[in-house]
Formats: C-alpha cells, sequence, structure tokens
C-alpha cells in the first residue's frame, strides 16, 4: 500500500521560498492504477520523485507497504527503491553500448548474485514483444522498442510500484497507443500500484483513478468513459 499525507514541497531560490506541493495527501492499494494529469510547471513530476523516494518532501510523511523510505539511511534506501520501486522515463535512458538484455538487467546488479534474474529478463523481454532483440543494441530499435525495454528493465525486481514520468510522451500515436496498452496489461498481471503523470488526456483516460494537479494540490477528477 502506498500513503502519502500532508506533502508540502518548497525551493529555496534567491528570491526565497518557491512552494511546488501545498498539502497533498493519497492513498493507493496493490493492484490501482492511477494517472495524475497538469500542465508543466504543475509539480506532478516533483510529486512522483516523492512518491519514488528520489526526492525528500519538505514536510509531511509518505508510507511505502508499511515503510518510510527517508527515514533509512543513504545505502538502504538506495536498497530500497531497487527492490520495491520501478521507473519508466519519457527519455528510455538505455546504455546504448549495452545490449536489450543487458539493459534489461542493470537493476539486478546491485546486492546479492540473482541467479534467476536473465530468465526473468528473457521472459519479461517476450512479453513486451522484444524475445528477437535480445542482442541488439538501443541505436537498433525504434522510439516505442526502446521504451518497451525500459518497462521491462522497471520491473525486473517486480516492484511494488510502476511510477511512470510521460511514458508516451515522445512516441508517436501508434507506438504511445501500444505502450500505453502495454503498461496497463503488465499492471494488471503483476498487480502493481501504477502511476503515470502525463500532459495526455487520451492516456490518462484509460485509467480507473485520475487526478489534476492545480494550484499545486492534488484533485480527483471525476471518471469519464475509459478509452
Amino acid at each position: 500500500m502506498l500513503e502519502i499525507s500532508h506533502i508540502f514541497k518548497d525551493y529555496q531560490t534567491a528570491r526565497g521560498s518557491l512552494p511546488i506541493l501545498s498539502d497533498i495527501s493519497l492513498s493507493l492499494d496493490r493492484g490501482d492504477a492511477a494517472a495524475i494529469m497538469g500542465p508543466s510547471g504543475s509539480g506532478k513530476s516533483t510529486l512522483l520523485y516523492i512518491i519514488g523516494a528520489l526526492e525528500p518532501p519538505t514536510s509531511g510523511q509518505i508510507s511505502i507497504d508499511g515503510e518510510d523510505p527517508f527515514s533509512l539511511g543513504e545505502a538502504k534506501l538506495a536498497s530500497f527503491r531497487n527492490r520495491r520501486i520501478g521507473f519508466v522515463f519519457q527519455d528510455h535512458f538505455l546504455l546504448p553500448q549495452c545490449t536489450v538484455l543487458e539493459n534489461v538487467l542493470l537493476p539486478t546488479l546491485v546486492g546479492e548474485p540473482d541467479a534467476s534474474a536473465e530468465d526473468r529478463a528473457r521472459r519479461l523481454l517476450a512479453q513486451v514483444g522484444l524475445a528477437e532483440r535480445l542482442d541488439h543494441r538501443p541505436g537498433e530499435l525504434s522510439g516505442g522498442e526502446k521504451q518497451r525495454v525500459a518497462i521491462a528493465r522497471a520491473l525486473i525486481g517486480d516492484p511494488l510500484l510502476l511510477l511512470c514520468d510521460e511514458p508516451t510522451g515522445s512516441l508517436d500515436r501508434d507506438s504511445a497507443e501500444m505502450v500505453a496498452g502495454l503498461l496497463l496489461d503488465l499492471h494488471r498481471q503483476r498487480q502493481t500500484i501504477l502511476i503515470v503523470v502525463t500532459h495526455s488526456i487520451e492516456l490518462a483516460s484509460r485509467f480507473p483513478i485520475r487526478y489534476e494537479m492545480r494550484d499545486r494540490r492534488l484533485q480527483s477528477v471525476t471518471p469519464t468513459t475509459r478509452v
């Protein structure tokens, strides 16, 4: 379960404190899928990074499966993120010198040796339709294929949270639809907590839970017919 309570986030600038998030609370259970909409600069990505334990809030509490990640030391926090949270960004951040299979295996290189990791990676890549591209490098892939590799990499550790920051933002319409459908299908199979931040109303409409960032606050959006 994910619970965030009364989150505030401010940045200090030469002109004083700049408020980004104000009194945000959210609760999601395993199996929930939520989209957070809002224009650039609204704070939605900052909120995602706080949920993903990449950036601490100025104040407020966050609990992931009963644990406050920001109470952990640096090494334990890094291990916690690696085990419990998967990230997919607009830019895939694949290593160009590594093959598709090697890129997916990267998160498993941290910590104890994992004998089953390669088998899991191969199965995931088959699920995302890239079983025949294991030895290719990112430069040989389309944008949609690169994002599918990034999704497989995010899921290799079987995380509780799958967090996606504009995952279809740089893709053409057909690739965006494929990636969106793939994210939701894998989420349902694995019963993650899936959170996507996006500008795309079309992408957000596919999610049963929707929020919008308005005036630094998170507001629920009344569901409409799903695409």
